[in-house]
C-alpha cells in the first residue's frame, strides 16, 4: 500500500474519533472536534497531492478517496444535527445526494468505468468544509453561526446541481448504446460445420470405334 492510500485510510479511521469527541460534549469538545476535522481535511489534500506528485494514482485510491470524504462529512453533519446546530432536513438532502452519486459510481465501476469527481463536486466539498468549520466554531462564537448557515445553503444548491451533473455523465458513459451481439440459433450451436466437396466435372464417355 502506498502513502496516499494510507492517508486515505487514516481519514476513514478519524471518522469515529470525530463523532465520539463531538457527541461526548466534554469541555473543549468543539475545539478538539474542529482540530480532528482539520487534520482529516489535511489528509484529503495530501493524499491527492502526493498521488499526483509521485505518480501513485491507483484504482483503489480513486474509489476510496470520495468514500472517505463522504464518511467524514456525513459524520460531521450528523453530529451537528445532534448538537442542534443545523436543520436535519438540509443534512438529509446533502446525504441523499451522496448516496445517489455513490450508487451511480458503483454501477459504473461494475461496468468497468470510473467516474472521477467533477468540478461541481469538488466545489461542494470545499463549501462543506467551510460550513462545518463555521458551524462547529459557531457553537462557541455566535457571530460565526449565520455565515455558517449561508454557506450551508450553498452546499445544498451545489449538492443538487452536482447530482444532476453526475447523472448526466453516468447516462452518457455507462448507458450509451452498444453494438448488438449476433444471436446464433440454439439448434445450430452444437452442429459441426459441414464442408461441401467440389463435384468433378462431367467427363464424356468414349465410344468404341466400329
Amino acid at each position: 500500500m502506498n502513502l496516499p492510500n494510507a492517508l486515505t485510510l487514516l481519514r476513514i479511521f478519524l471518522v469515529p474519533v470525530l463523532v465520539v469527541v463531538l457527541l461526548t460534549r466534554a469541555d473543549g469538545h468543539v475545539f478538539l472536534g474542529a482540530a480532528i476535522f482539520g487534520l482529516a481535511v489535511l489528509t484529503d489534500y495530501l493524499d491527492g497531492y502526493l498521488a499526483r506528485r509521485r505518480n501513485e494514482v491507483t484504482r483503489l485510491g480513486i474509489l476510496l478517496d470520495p468514500l472517505a470524504d463522504k464518511l467524514l462529512t456525513a459524520a460531521a453533519f450528523l453530529s451537528l444535527v445532534e448538537l442542534d446546530a443545523v436543520p436535519a432536513w438540509m443534512v438529509m438532502i446533502i446525504l441523499g445526494r451522496e448516496f445517489v452519486v455513490t450508487g451511480l459510481r458503483n454501477v459504473a465501476a461494475g461496468r468497468g468505468l470510473l467516474i472521477p469527481a467533477s468540478g461541481l463536486g469538488k466545489g461542494k466539498m470545499v463549501a462543506q468544509v467551510i460550513s462545518i468549520f463555521l458551524l462547529l466554531l459557531g457553537r462557541r462564537y455566535a457571530i460565526l453561526q449565520r455565515p455558517g448557515m449561508i454557506v450551508l445553503w450553498v452546499v445544498v444548491v451545489l449538492a443538487f446541481v452536482s447530482a444532476v451533473d453526475y447523472f448526466r455523465l453516468f447516462w452518457r458513459e455507462a448507458l450509451k448504446p452498444s453494438a448488438r451481439p449476433v444471436v446464433v440459433p440454439a439448434h445450430a450451436q452444437n452442429e459441426p460445420p459441414t464442408v461441401e466437396r467440389a463435384q468433378p466435372p462431367d467427363v464424356p464417355q468414349r465410344r468404341a470405334l466400329p
